[in-house]
């Protein structure tokens, strides 16, 4: 499992999302109250990230 979607419970007590790489967090939602929530934020990514664009500002 090179990549996936991963949620945890951060020390407030919220779920988080984190997209996972080789076992290493590339990134991470907010915090979410309901694990529905986290769930929800994967799917946005899920379902809008193929189609965003890169923006170099190098």
């Amino acid at each position: 499992m090179a990549h996936h979607f991963k949620i945890k419970k951060n020390k407030a007590g919220e779920f988080v999302a984190y997209f996972m790489y080789n076992s290493e967090p590339i990134f991470w939602t907010e915090g979410y109250k309901s694990k529905a929530s986290a769930k929800n934020a994967i799917a946005s990514v899920q379902k809008n990230g193929p189609e965003a664009e890169t923006v170099d500002e190098s």
